[in-house]
């Protein structure tokens, strides 16, 4: 290649590459979590009402601009540790695609637009967000190395979207949502640490101090005390007289087997193939998960919205 010519590129290739960088530290796919703001609309039947519809988009823009502040945040504190994981290496912070300076400007303008657009759903939304920030913020900076609390801390940011959307929308959020949202998002992260201990090995502990406090074993009965607390909320849930009354069916119930299969085929993964340390990647390259997922939904909402 000629030089001349090959130094002529390199401007324009880093104006391309510093774009594709910061977007890719914003991690679009993780995303798909704060879908959880739609939970309270769908379950209160309003999820068609212009009006929600318009306040939960609202509010899972704004949730998504806040989360990918923390993500930044948490790539700059980390940065050294995850060039020790195979696949948190590749983030652009760690591997040296976008400088530390650049993340962290982009995280404060995006934390601040976040909840000064929050306030426009309502001073209860912004407080929610608000909190969920400052929990998001705690986690990164302490919590996340005390055992247990690391992951109740993760689970609490489900609920905080859970009780955000329910506000958004100014609808009621059923206690069992509350609970549910929980026992499901502490099934998942502490298969997600599970997943890091198996997957590291040797290596954990210096990718997450908190992992010396963990085993497979005692990580394993964790999962399967929330998992089975899972599908029994569940259960009750759809069976509950408020439940029953509030839809005019009991037909609810015909959801559980989707949410047995869920969380069963990610034990399948988890053990069997090795996977399931990122829900976000098993929902979008598991097909059998994603197509459940996608029919509970299609059922939960035919008999939420047209009573069957």
């Amino acid at each position: 290649m000629n030089p001349e010519r090959a130094k002529s590129t390199e401007p324009a290739d880093r104006v391309v590459a510093l774009p594709l960088a910061l977007f890719s530290a914003l991690r679009p796919k993780q995303w798909l979590k704060n879908l959880f703001v739609f939970a309270p609309a769908i379950f209160a039947n309003t999820i068609f009402e212009e009006r929600a519809i318009e306040h939960a988009a609202a509010a899972f823009f704004i949730f998504c601009a806040v989360a990918s502040s923390t993500y930044l945040l948490n790539d700059v504190l980390d940065r050294d540790s995850d060039r020790l994981h195979p696949v948190k290496r590749l983030r652009p912070v760690a591997s040296g695609r976008l400088s530390p300076g650049a993340a962290l400007t982009l995280a404060a303008l995006l934390a601040t637009a976040g909840v000064a657009a929050a306030f426009a759903l309502g001073l209860l939304f912004a407080a929610l967000v608000v909190a969920y920030l400052a929990s998001t913020i705690g986690y990164t900076l302490s919590f996340k190395h005390r055992v247990i609390l690391d992951v109740m801390f993760l689970a609490s940011g489900f609920v905080l979207r859970v009780a955000a959307g329910a506000a958004a929308v100014n609808v009621p959020a059923s206690e069992w949502l509350f609970l549910c949202t929980m026992l499901l998002a502490l099934f998942l992260g502490f298969s997600k640490r599970r997943h890091e201990l198996t997957l590291l090995e040797g290596d954990a502990t210096g990718h997450r101090r908190v992992l010396v406090h963990y085993s497979p074993e005692l990580l394993d009965q964790m999962i399967v005390i929330v998992a089975t607390s899972s599908i029994l909320c569940y259960i009750l849930y759809t069976v509950w007289p408020s439940t029953v009354e509030r839809f005019g069916s009991n037909h609810l119930i015909f959801t559980v087997p989707f949410v047995i299969y869920g969380i069963f085929r990610y034990f399948y993964l988890i053990h069997q193939r090795q996977s399931g340390g990122d829900p976000t990647d098993a929902l979008l390259t598991d097909w059998p998960l994603l197509i459940n997922v996608l029919l509970w939904a299609a059922v939960a909402i035919a008999v939420i919205t047209f009573r069957l």
